[in-house]
């Protein structure tokens, strides 16, 4: 059979762009199908960032920084104009589909073709896109996701954004000032604080006992005190039954609690974009909210891939590129590349910012055992560079075997995103946690604290080991005598 491209990438995620771009530096053959990249998460992160300086320009008198003025003799109040932090997240995200544009990948080489299309198995696999017939050796799937929306009473006729228009919508209006979020994901957290710190009244309701099933409790409660200290009212182990609008105010039922509210968004997860590809024909296996992969993230159908949003987890950029060099590898070459999250981070970009790798404490004692396992810790007050910018809050945990191999970390605090990083090298690297605490890190600086958690494995050994406690204390008794 001839075919006219080695790989036929399916969905405008930033994933697939990611995939299209790594094939052409390959040498190979690509094609780009229905190249849509949604930038509304960079309108989140651009709002956070303006939310974050303007708590520091209000903290500013704390560092002994006053704004005066000529003419009065009052001090200056810093307020936040939301349709100009809106134009400045608009700019952001204009130079990014700028730098992600179609006449790029056209220029280095993708065939890019705009249009929806579908499988069709007879009498070969192909993908019929624009009255084309798209032949490739493999093709992957990265369609990405849309917003899940739960069966609630109500909900639909009393309308609600999702955390794919709620940019848009807000676009040239004005700023409800109470809000309701339905969801525990990192995202609904992250715009619940965002929303927040733009003097919104904001109420999160969660249905788990924490903010983040899957995160560390520890964490989790540290974080959700955070939220709770900058307004947001959390509501954890909450269902929302029914939503109803009454006088033209929105109202919504969580548990036992009736919330009235401006507007609400809803947050609690995501279903993949996948119904109009008639994989069903191809043999090609999914669920409601995620295809059917191995662990070399082969669907059902040999030839057929898939990464991203459309095989399920936490909807996380780097997550979704890592996916796609595994699959687009095993796709072009040969499928022997299995993917291994075990030192691949994630992070959320709350403030203080919260990033995770590998097991959190549960997960690794239930894995390899209660007595196995040591948890070290250390907050973030005790770092000179968090007390230097008073950002003392938050706290890092690593969670590691009695023979010093990191099992997995989790940081809450301020440059979480870099650090954690770092240990997700060491976790690849087969590094030992005494070889992270002979760290010398530049002073003063946040790895500061990554050296002193470290240092606690040491501490804990000994303090567990009797027979060399004994032996310390003689041998310096020894050497002290021996002196005199």
């Amino acid at each position: 059979m001839t075919v006219d491209y080695d790989v036929v990438i399916i969905g405008g995620s930033l994933a697939g762009y990611y995939a299209a771009l790594a094939a052409t530096q390959l040498r190979a053959t690509v094609a780009l199908v229905e190249p849509k990249v949604d930038y509304g998460f960079t309108h989140h992160h651009a709002l956070t960032e303006i939310g974050k300086l303007a708590q520091k320009l209000n903290d500013a008198p704390s560092f002994g920084i006053h704004a005066t003025h000529s003419h009065t003799s009052e001090e200056c109040h810093i307020s936040m104009a939301w349709q100009e932090a809106m134009l400045y997240a608009e700019c952001v995200a204009s130079n990014l589909k700028e730098q992600h544009s179609l006449a790029i990948l056209a220029a280095r080489g993708v065939d890019v073709i705009v249009g929806s299309g579908e499988f069709q198995s007879s009498p070969q696999l192909t993908f019929a896109v624009n009255n084309r017939l798209l032949r490739a050796r493999a093709y992957l799937l990265a369609s990405g996701s849309r917003p899940e929306i739960p069966e609630i009473d109500g909900l639909q006729a009393t309308g609600y954004l999702t955390l794919s228009n709620i940019w848009q919508s807000l676009k040239g209006a004005t700023l409800p000032k109470n809000w309701v979020i339905i969801g525990g994901i990192p995202q609904s957290i992250e715009i619940a604080q965002t929303l927040a710190r733009f003097g919104c009244r904001v109420t999160l309701v969660v249905k788990h006992p924490y903010i983040l099933p899957y995160l560390d409790s520890e964490i989790a409660m540290l974080l959700q005190g955070q939220l709770e200290i900058e307004g947001v009212r959390v509501l954890t182990k909450k269902s929302v039954t029914q939503v109803r609008l009454i006088e033209d105010k929105k109202w919504v039922q969580a548990g036992d609690k009736a919330i009235e509210t401006d507007e609400i968004l809803v947050a609690t997860g995501h279903q993949p974009n996948l119904e109009s590809l008639n994989l069903a024909t191809v043999g090609v296996k999914w669920h409601r909210r995620s295809l059917v992969v191995n662990d070399k993230l082969q669907t059902t159908n040999h030839r057929i891939y898939a990464c991203g949003d459309v095989i399920g987890g936490y909807d996380f950029a780097n997550i979704a590129n890592y996916e796609a060099k595994i699959a687009l590898n095993n796709a072009l070459f040969f499928p022997r590349l299995r993917v291994d999250y075990r030192s691949i981070p994630w992070a959320m970009f709350s403030v203080p910012m919260l990033a995770q790798v590998g097991l959190t404490k549960t997960q690794a004692k239930r894995q390899f055992g209660r007595d196995e396992v040591l948890v070290l810790r250390q907050y973030f007050k005790t770092v000179a560079a968090a007390q230097l910018r008073d950002e003392t809050t938050g706290m890092c945990k690593l969670i590691v075997l009695r023979n010093g191999e990191i099992l997995g970390a989790s940081i809450l605090g301020a440059e979480s995103g870099e650090l954690i990083n770092l240990i997700a090298l060491i976790m690849s690297q087969k590094i030992k946690v005494k070889d992270l605490a002979n760290l010398s890190p530049v002073y003063p600086s946040f790895s500061e604290i990554l050296e002193q958690t470290a240092r606690e494995w040491s501490k804990q050994r000994l303090n567990s080991n009797i027979a060399l406690q004994d032996f310390l204390e003689g041998f310096f008794h020894f050497c002290r005598n021996w002196n005199l």
